[in-house]
């Protein structure tokens, strides 16, 4: 016999949410298509196709002999190697489950009804989310015409009900910047009932790298989040880290849940940040292979957005169709109808051994839908 639905009794806003829908996984597909994992390239979720650091891989190894215990609920040693890494307290050093729960907390921590968050409208889907979870009213501000962040129509967005404004740098899904002088100009003019949280996902990739720790310095309400996801290669263990004042951290280790990053997570980015050739690796593997599909997408007639990022928005007509005709070949891409996007796909940036074969499975798709036309 089935019950009475419990949905009346739940809240409104959190009925109302649409679930992040991320990349479509490798095993799934390979489920779908009677494939072989193994002959399947997933080029949706902007991984880090050299996987992670060998050392933070023993680093794990090492870590599983004590998983019967509790981890250090205050990430002491991953903290410790933070704050002497970027020059400031460990009690301004806040670690997490990603950047994706730092985002979490900085909105548990402000948000609820009646106040307000502003972002950039091609940014990353979280901060909309976020508002919808906590009853807030997510304020949205168009991009520039080169797709990158409008501050100063951010800053004319801010209300007195306005308490985060988030700055995806690189943003997300575009892979535009935002360079020092602007970001500058904005941090002299941002009220001071505002935090103003800046997303560094990708930061790693991008040239040149602006300084946002220098407003946290200067005891301005930031907030400088980085991942151990991207560049890193650890985004199956969930790692990441916020620098902001010893105020605001305080209030976001009260939100966290006790043990919010495991042993496994802190051994592995403790030592990942120690292996600079690794990271290096990662990201020139990156900017040369997205020089491959810049000249694939000009060879093809293809417009895209060049990016500052380890993946790129290309326009392919029909991107929902697209993703189709690819997924059937085995190759994994993001369509960006979720963001309103739909005539793009994202391609993150593989081996070179994928993107060669992603550049001709694209090719094939475009071929095929434009002989069925």
């Amino acid at each position: 016999m089935r019950g009475m639905s419990i949905l009346p009794y739940t809240h409104k806003h959190v009925q109302a949410i649409r679930a992040y829908k991320p990349g479509k996984p490798i095993n799934e597909t390979a489920r779908e298509l009677h494939m072989d994992p193994d002959d399947i390239v997933k080029l949706a979720s902007n991984e880090n196709p050299l996987g992670a650091s060998p050392t933070a891989i023993q680093a794990m190894k090492h870590a599983t002999q004590g998983v019967n215990l509790y981890p250090d609920g205050s990430a002491y040693e991953l903290r410790s190697k933070i704050a002497t890494r970027y020059g400031v307290s460990i009690e301004q050093v806040v670690a997490a489950s990603g950047s994706s729960e730092l985002i979490e907390l900085l909105c548990h921590t402000c948000l609820g009804p009646g106040s307000e968050l502003v972002a950039a409208r091609y940014s990353f889907t979280m901060y909309p989310l976020m508002c919808q979870l906590f009853g807030a009213t997510f304020v949205e501000v168009e991009n520039k015409p080169d797709w990158s962040h409008d501050l100063q129509a951010m800053l004319r967005a801010i209300s007195p009900r306005t308490r985060i404004v988030f700055i995806t740098n690189p943003t997300n899904p575009v892979g535009t910047m935002v360079q020092q002088a602007e970001l500058d100009e904005f941090m002299s003019q941002v009220p001071e009932h505002v935090i103003v949280a800046f997303d560094e996902a990708y930061i790693h990739f991008a040239e040149p790298q602006p300084d946002t720790l220098r407003y946290v310095q200067r005891g301005q309400n930031a907030v400088m989040m980085r991942t151990f996801s991207k560049a890193y290669g650890l985004a199956g263990v969930r790692a990441g880290f916020a620098i902001t004042t010893e105020e605001i951290a305080g209030l976001l280790n009260k939100v966290r849940s006790p043990f919010n990053t495991s042993s496994l997570a802190q051994a592995a980015a403790s030592v990942a940040l120690d292996d600079e050739q690794h990271l290096r690796d990662s990201v020139q593997l990156v900017r040369s292979e997205m020089r491959r599909y810049e000249r694939a997408f000009n060879d093809l007639g293809l417009s895209y957005i060049p990016s500052q990022g380890n993946f790129v928005l290309v326009k392919v007509g029909d991107g929902e169709r697209v993703y189709r005709e690819c997924l059937k070949r085995g190759v994994i891409l993001r369509p960006m109808s979720g963001y309103g996007l739909s005539e793009y796909i994202r391609i993150s940036i593989g081996t070179a051994e994928q993107n060669i074969r992603c550049l001709r499975v694209l090719e094939a798709a475009l071929r095929e839908i434009a002989l069925q036309k």
